[in-house]
């Protein structure tokens, strides 16, 4: 074997090396992540019990009833589930390398999720409004602060989708950017299931 045919097999190990090398620092990342995850979904089912424990508790204040608005609810419902699907199309854009056009559907995820904050903004801002705020009671305490830990995590979902953007514009879906965007859509659809919880946990019960 000649120096050049040496030179060129240690190349290729080095580069499988550290292809390796990369393939596992990435996986341990995805690891992070699941843990990560579910300490999330723990967080919510105890915001979960702890609603389903004062949801009678009004103190003589209004009930669901009286604050919630089912087709303001399932206008906002709409919003996030269809950027559920927006960050589909993302996602399988950005494998098959069509950069444009992931950084479009994500551009469109972004919009509906902004639109679903901006709608639940509105709606504490009219409960509270209303003398019906998280200090009137245990029962809207506890509606806060589910539905508020949700509308926080969909804001930093956001803020996240924003950089995605940006590492798609100057790295290109690259390996590294790739793993990054598929956990980012985990972490959205995540939360599109936690919101389906709430609607049917929260929402829909107290308007029957």
């Amino acid at each position: 074997m000649t120096d050049a045919a040496i030179a060129e097999h240690a190349a290729d190990l080095a580069l499988a090396g550290h292809h390796h090398h990369d393939a596992e620092v990435r996986e341990s990342r995805e690891l992070g992540f699941w843990f990560y995850l579910m300490s999330d979904a723990v967080i919510f089912s105890l915001l979960f019990a702890t609603y389903a424990s004062m949801n009678g508790n009004t103190a003589g204040g209004p009930g669901a009833k009286d604050v919630f608005d089912l087709g303001h609810t399932l206008v906002e419902t709409a919003l996030l589930l269809g950027s559920s699907l927006t960050c589909g199309f993302a996602v399988i854009a950005a494998k098959r390398e069509q950069t444009g056009n992931a950084v479009a559907w994500l551009l469109l995820t972004l919009a509906l999720g902004l639109g679903f904050v901006g709608m639940e903004a509105v709606e504490f801002g009219a409960m509270i409004a209303r003398d019906a705020g998280p200090d009137r009671s245990g029962f809207l305490s506890s509606f806060f602060t589910l539905v508020g830990t949700h509308g926080l995590h969909v804001s930093f979902g956001s803020l996240w989708l924003l950089v995605m953007i940006g590492q798609l514009l100057v790295k290109g879906p690259n390996p590294w950017v790739l793993s990054r965007l598929q956990r980012w859509g985990v972490f959205w659809h995540f939360l599109d299931i936690v919101w389906i919880g709430i609607f049917s946990v929260v929402y829909l019960p107290g308007v029957m």
